[in-house]
C-alpha cells in the first residue's frame, strides 16, 4: 500500500488526510488487508462544511443513536468513514447520516470519508 501526503489549497483550510486501499478504510499502519492497485475509493478527512447533503430533509435521525455515536467518537474516534460521491470537485453525502450529525453536534471541523468519483449522471441516479 502506498502512503502519500495531499497538499490542499488554503481555501479548504488545513486538514489531515490519508489514502487507503484497505477495504475497511483503515488508516496507514492500521489493520486490514491491502487490496493493492489503484482506482478504488480513497479515504480522506474532508471539512464537514464542504459536504453537501441533498437528502438531509427526507428523514430524521434517531437522537439516541446520534448521542451514542457522539460518545463513541469522543472516546475512540470515528471507526467507519462515511461514503461520499465526488462530482466535479463537489462532495455529496448520501449515507452516514447519524455519523455526520454526531460530528456536527461535536463541532468537529472534518469527517473521515470514503470518496468515490462520479459523474453528473451518477449524481442524478442518487437523487432519484
Amino acid at each position: 500500500m502506498a502512503n502519500f501526503v495531499l497538499r490542499v489549497p488554503n481555501t479548504l483550510r488545513s486538514f489531515a488526510t490519508f489514502a487507503s486501499s484497505n477495504p475497511n478504510g483503515a488508516p496507514p499502519g492500521g489493520s486490514g488487508s491491502s487490496s493493492g492497485g489503484g482506482g478504488g475509493p480513497v479515504i480522506l478527512e474532508i471539512p464537514i462544511d464542504k459536504i453537501r447533503r441533498p437528502l438531509m430533509r427526507t428523514r430524521a435521525n434517531d437522537p439516541n443513536k446520534v448521542q451514542e455515536l457522539m460518545d463513541s467518537i469522543k472516546e475512540i474516534g470515528l471507526q467507519v468513514p462515511i461514503d461520499v460521491l465526488e462530482v466535479d470537485g463537489v462532495y455529496y453525502g448520501f449515507s452516514g447520516c447519524h455519523r455526520y450529525e454526531a460530528h456536527q453536534r461535536l463541532g468537529l471541523p472534518t469527517i473521515r470519508c470514503k470518496i468515490r468519483r462520479g459523474t453528473k449522471e451518477t449524481l442524478r441516479h442518487h437523487l432519484r
